[in-house]
């Protein structure tokens, strides 16, 4: 049995990652020595809001390691000596010694520690300083897990996986926790998307008050940071929680769909302030708690959050950081180099004594890091940073993003094309989509532009949306998400709102995708039709299902348009059955084209007459055809070289099995986001229906002329 009591050192990183060397060593100087390192740190290329987003000081910064500044506080009766709150890691996701150092550490530095979904580790039970979870699937819970700590949380939602369940891979599921689980050993363990006992506020209001009556203990709500968070945080407040706790877009996570990780969900720094500000404005704010989590890598993002509006911030990856967790990005396979997450089997444990130094050290280093922040901000308690928004600058940041964080600052519009369509992350998990054509699984948090990687195109910018208390989710994993669509006035189907373009790929890759899309009831587009796949072909020599053409006029046909904004007025009213809106041949970008032609031909009352189609090289996976969807298109014209892309210096063989996953792997992918959004049938629901996206710190023309809403607004 290996027995992990070092530090392993951490590996070269090739991919953009939020949790950089820089951040880890920081997290391991504060978890050696217990001392404090560096305050208002700052990173000036980073497109993250909160990292835009920094104190006003006007001298210079000293750190004591004697600060003076008082971090207690207290609510619900729970006294805390700093407002840090460790993470909701389940046993399971956690390997077990892992959980017990972290219930250990929080009841010596009187923090508190979250026990995250699927039951308590016995000797986690022992310990009391606690929050017990009573999550979708009630994993192992009864009334001994429900009174074992301080409070109860009832868990909606998460920021990883906004809209779905929790998911612990069934590779995970050993015998200890199918005995805590009360699951079968080897079994995937994916809770329900929705609470099946709560489908309304008032169904949570009830929830909330058998919980509080069976236990006596206080109740907080988690949720995701998702579009509907001022509601929701309100309608929690209303309903008689003590608290919430927000997870922000980013957070980590021992395993979740790679699609739903990267789109859906906003950042913890947006839904904190537009959560404080409405239960501010409601008469709600007093004797409720907010607890901010998600990527709260240091003392300097605490305390930026906690000037925002949170009472509490919670520190899950970094307390695996300070044990020593290197970023591999491999808790779902239980593969993990430092034993922290790792399948329990007897190969790889941390040891619990090591676990416990580093994280006391970690809370104390951290809290002293904060208690200089406050005294450098004159300041001399925490109570009295809570809120405090003008002690905030934002520099460089939309109109829209400091009218919601509520701060000053200096208004900037970013290109919104800073980065490279395919990065190999990107690659990566379109080759492993290509080989298993389920779903893509991954863990740790999201390095999705624009907060971390680079945007390479508009649609990076914008989110969909999670569903949560205000409405519910619907599972994919156990219900039918309607993904089809209709075109030609209902003479064609598609399984799926994706249409291959294979106007230059050779002989194979066409027959191919053809085959493919027979055999999944998807489609290509190309110049001439193979007669034999004749029922899935959009061409040009009209043999196919459908004709297309750049410049001739055909009744029930398509009519190739550059993305261009000015042919727009042009083609109203023309006698054709849509419109093919190319990239490629214009000069506009695709998601303003369709989103402005759907607005058009919407304004005159036409839209129903024609079918949108958007076509570009510049595509590359299921969440890109998913957003131009929610902007107005009916099916997305997306490059055969996607199957090149994932195929890579692998092997290219048996391209029909590799084609075949790939769009099967889409549909299902579409389906987990439909489902994520609340959504049964995507194009009867989610055809423009831009509501469900949110912009990330986007440039306003652009944000206005898509008619699409800033993240953490009304």
């Amino acid at each position: 049995m290996l027995v992990y009591n070092k530090y392993l050192p951490v590996p070269k990183q090739f991919n953009d990652e939020f949790w950089t060397v820089e951040k880890v060593e920081h997290i391991r100087y504060l978890s050696l020595t217990g001392k404090p390192y560096k305050i208002f740190n700052e990173d000036m290329n980073s497109l993250r809001v909160l990292d835009k987003v920094r104190f006003k000081l006007d001298k210079a910064t000293s750190i004591s390691l004697i600060p003076k500044a008082n971090l207690e506080l207290k609510f619900s009766g729970i006294y805390m000596k700093s407002p840090l709150y460790l993470g909701d890691m389940s046993y399971g996701a956690l390997s077990g010694n892992p959980n017990i150092a972290i219930a250990t550490a929080a009841d010596l530095t009187e923090t508190l520690a979250g026990t995250g979904e699927g039951g308590l580790h016995p000797e986690v039970a022992k310990h009391k300083r606690i929050f017990v979870q009573w999550a979708s699937a009630r994993f192992g819970v009864d009334i001994r897990v429900l009174t074992a700590g301080m409070g109860v949380v009832i868990k909606i939602g998460q920021g990883a996986k906004p809209g779905i369940g929790g998911h612990l891979p069934g590779n995970k599921v050993t015998e200890p926790i199918s005995v805590t689980r009360r699951i079968p050993i080897g079994i995937d363990a994916i809770s329900p998307a929705p609470h099946h006992d709560i489908y309304s506020i008032e169904d949570l209001g009830q929830r909330i008050e058998a919980l509080k009556e069976a236990t006596g203990k206080p109740v907080f709500v988690k949720v995701a940071a998702t579009n509907y968070i001022p509601y929701i945080v309100s309608g929690i407040a209303r309903m008689g929680a003590d608290g919430v706790i927000i997870d922000g877009h980013g957070a980590g996570t021992g395993a979740t769909p790679v699609v739903i990780r990267d789109n859906v969900g906003i950042p913890i720094e947006l839904a904190v302030a537009s959560a404080d500000n409405i239960l501010r404005r409601e008469g709600l704010r007093d004797k409720f708690t907010i607890i901010a989590a998600g990527r709260v890598s240091s003392a300097t993002d605490a305390a930026k959050l906690i000037a925002l509006g949170a009472d509490v911030v919670s520190v899950g990856t970094g307390a695996l950081i300070a044990m020593g967790c290197v970023m591999v990005h491999k808790c779902h396979v239980g593969s993990c180099p430092t034993g922290l997450t790792a399948k329990i089997d007897g190969t790889r444990v941390v040891d619990v004594e090591f676990g416990v130094k580093m994280l006391v050290n970690f809370i104390n280093g951290f809290s002293m890091e904060l208690a200089n922040i406050l005294d450098n901000l004159g300041l001399n308690s925490i109570k009295e940073l809570r809120g405090k928004r003008e002690l905030l600058y934002g520099h460089g940041l939309s109109k829209d993003t400091l009218e919601i964080l509520g701060i000053e600052g200096t208004e900037d519009e970013v290109n919104p094309k800073l980065g490279e369509l395919w990065n190999r992350r990107v690659i990566a998990y379109m080759h492993e989509l290509m080989n298993k054509g389920n779903p893509v699984i991954t863990s740790m948090g999201s390095t999705a532009p624009p907060d971390v990687e680079k945007p390479a195109r508009i649609i990076d910018w914008l989110r969909s949306d999670g569903a949560q208390v205000t409405r519910p989710s619907i599972d994919p994993y156990r219900e039918d998400v309607d993904t089809s669509f209709y075109l030609k006035g209902g003479e064609i189907y598609l399984s799926l709102p994706i249409i291959f373009d294979i106007t230059e790929a050779s002989l194979e890759y066409k027959e191919a995708f053809s085959w493919s899309a027979l055999a999944l009831s998807s489609a290509v587009f190309d110049y001439e039709t193979i007669d034999k796949y004749a029922e899935v072909f959009i061409s040009s020599d009209g043999k196919g299902i459908a004709r297309w053409s750049k410049s001739d006029i055909y009744e029930n046909s398509y009519l190739l348009i550059p993305a261009d904004e000015n042919v727009i007025d042009e083609v109203i009213g023309m006698g054709v059955q849509g419109f093919i809106v190319d990239e490629d041949s214009g000069n506009s970008d695709l998601e303003l084209v369709v989103s402005a032609l759907d607005t058009k031909l919407k304004e005159v009352g036409v839209r129903n007459h024609y079918d949108i189609l958007a076509k570009s090289s510049r595509l590359r996976h299921s969440a890109d055809a998913f957003k131009l969807v929610l902007l107005g298109a009916d099916s997305v014209i997306m490059p055969y070289f996607i199957l090149e892309k994932a195929i890579g210096e692998g092997n290219k063989g048996n391209l029909k099995e590799k084609a075949f996953s790939l769009i099967a792997g889409m549909k299902k992918e579409i389906a987990l986001l439909a489902g994520a959004a609340g959504v049964y049938s995507v194009q009867s629901t989610l055809t423009g229906n831009r509501e469900l996206l949110r912009s990330i710190n986007l440039s306003y023309p652009i944000r206005k002329a898509l008619r699409i809403k800033p993240a953490g607004s009304l």
